[in-house]
């Protein structure tokens, strides 16, 4: 392999790495603060999508969609926790897997209803269309890069709400404990009602961006989902710094596998999670 076609690979892991820290992130959130054991978590990823898709039809511009997509998600989340998913909390797991699988399928059949089970595409932004020359045959799409700036900066901007803001204090007291937080004045069904919008904003807007370049179609969620788990448990449960770390991870080895060693491609990255598992059931780091 020669350096412009490891460049290349490398580029395309660390993107591939970053969206799925996107979708991660907000998972281990509602998973680890809150409890709830999210299977329709892919869903929000599709709704992002599929929004891109609506909303620059009827802009005309990306950047709209991105930025009115977001918005709409956070709202969706919000609403979403506040008429359903706040009654489960205390449910048994089991209830909030049917919960969320029954989602699916409900889901997939409002997509159906409003956008068809077509294929759609997202046109890339004139002004990021370009392409960046490495050899004479191989270049490297701007809006890859694009991509990779976006997810940097909600991963920066999630590390300092996290552990900089009074916010972040109060999401990582009622993580740690519930009961102690409440007693001390903190709104704790407002602080749940916060993470689980931001987790469905976070799976979105990883749909919103990666829609130019994946296309839109059915499904669409499903195919994240599982990846997304084995995300979450290779970096711990509830910890976002353990998600980024084991997002890059899985990148790397899922792109060099698939042109190192195609034949065993689709076994490496649960062959790595088995490998952490064994080493530290917890996963790389705890909560």
């Amino acid at each position: 392999m020669d350096f412009p076609t490891f460049l290349i690979q490398l580029l395309n892991s660390v993107q591939y790495g970053l969206l799925l820290f996107m979708l991660a992130a907000g998972l281990t959130l509602i998973f680890g603060i809150m409890g709830v054991v999210n299977l329709a978590h892919g869903s929000f990823y599709m709704l992002g999508a599929y929004l891109a898709y609506a909303l620059t039809s009827l802009t005309g511009s990306l950047t709209l969609a991105i930025v009115g997509g977001a918005a709409l998600s956070l709202l969706f989340g919000l609403a979403l926790e506040r008429l359903l998913f706040r009654h489960f909390y205390k449910r048994d797991h089991l209830d909030q897997v049917l919960l969320t699988f029954g989602l699916i399928s409900i889901f997939e059949e409002l997509r159906s209803m409003l956008w068809g089970d077509d294929v759609h595409s997202v046109p890339v932004p004139d002004l990021l269309s370009a392409s960046i020359v490495l050899t004479e045959n191989q270049s490297y799409p701007v809006y890859r890069l694009f991509m990779s700036g976006v997810c940097l900066l909600l991963a920066l901007g999630l590390y300092l709400l996290i552990s900089k803001t009074r916010l972040g204090m109060k999401i990582r007291a009622g993580a740690f404990n519930r009961d102690m937080a409440e007693s001390l004045g903190i709104n704790i069904k407002r602080i749940h009602a916060i993470v689980f919008a931001l987790g469905v904003g976070l799976a979105a807007i990883a749909g919103l961006v990666a829609a130019p370049v994946s296309s839109v179609y059915p499904n669409m969620g499903s195919q994240v989902l599982i990846m997304c788990f084995v995300v979450v448990v290779i970096g711990g449960i509830g910890s976002v710094r353990g998600a980024l770390i084991s997002a890059l991870l899985v990148g790397l080895v899922d792109t060099f596998g698939k042109v190192l060693l195609p034949s065993i491609s689709g076994m490496l990255v649960y062959m790595l999670m088995a490998a952490v598992l064994l080493w530290k059931p917890e996963g790389l780091f705890k909560q």
